[in-house]
């Protein structure tokens, strides 16, 4: 090849990956994994944390907050341009963190915010091993199901064969798709639950390389299953709010190395077919 038509091949492969770039920063992005903490009152104000999803370009959130009154304050915002699909916390501190699985005032609790008329799922909630086991945890997970609600559960893999073993009805959004699970057997786990597994992957390891990369697995892994994860923030700290901006950054540098169609899949799509349609406005 001349050095000329080399001159032009790496002229044309640099203009589409910056076209790529570019797409990536207008590309809207749904937050499933979204906490508007409250104890006793949040680090920011409601139009602060609106106006961080603003900059951001995101125009979707799974709402949840310790206590649920943050969630109602982002659901009875109305905010112009953003969809927000309401989640039930099973938290009224952070202690309850530890017990819920064995406390009957928790059920109660998703009980009472339920018949708000407005919630899509229940979680993130935390939950590992045998714990999962409980007859609380079955009756969470039986009442989701009567109630079409999805469990976004932070866990380990045995307490999520055993959320499943509940109920075969049950669907779950697996918060931070197990953070070290080898992507062979998120594979499989996926294969396992198809239509009633997704992966959040807000803390997931792996998935970039030092350089910002994709690596190979997981480059795999979205080709074959793009219609089957979601982003998230997981502002369960202030830490992660002062983060918001690089967090999503780094979202859309992986995301621009993917084909357009997965890219927006994650970024946006599969939350759109998991909980629309989504509301005008």
């Amino acid at each position: 090849m001349s050095v000329r038509k080399v001159l032009i091949t790496a002229l044309a492969a640099a203009a589409i990956g910056q076209a790529s770039a570019r797409a990536q920063e207008r590309l809207e992005i749904f937050d499933a994994h979204l906490h508007y903490n409250q104890e006793p009152a949040p680090f920011y104000s409601l139009e602060q944390v609106l106006e961080v999803f603003r900059r951001n370009a995101i125009t979707g959130i799974v709402a949840t907050s310790r206590p649920n009154k943050g969630t109602h304050q982002l659901v009875e915002a109305k905010a112009p341009g953003l969809w927000v699909v309401p989640f039930i916390r099973p938290y009224r501190v952070r202690s309850d963190i530890q017990t819920w699985f064995n406390d009957p005032a928790i059920f109660e609790l998703i009980k009472d915010e339920y018949a708000r008329g407005y919630y899509r799922g229940i979680g993130e909630f935390h939950i590992y091993g045998q714990s999962a086991a409980s007859d609380w945890v079955k009756k969470t997970v039986d009442f989701a199901v009567e109630q079409n609600l999805y469990l976004h559960a932070h866990c380990d893999e045995e307490a999520l064969l055993i959320l499943f073993g509940h109920n075969a009805k049950a669907r779950i959004i697996w918060a931070h798709t197990g953070f070290t699970v080898p992507p062979a057997r998120v594979a499989e786990l996926l294969d396992m639950h198809k239509d009633a597994l997704w992966g959040e992957l807000s803390y997931r390891s792996g998935i970039t390389e030092r350089d910002g990369k994709l690596s190979a697995e997981w480059r795999d892994l979205f080709e074959r299953y793009s219609d089957r994860f979601l982003l998230g923030s997981d502002t369960w700290i202030n830490q992660r709010w002062f983060s918001y901006d690089t967090i999503f950054k780094e979202y859309r540098g992986w995301l621009a190395q993917l084909p357009p169609e997965q890219a927006r899949r994650i970024a946006n799509g599969n939350a759109l077919r998991l909980f629309g349609p989504r509301p005008p406005g």
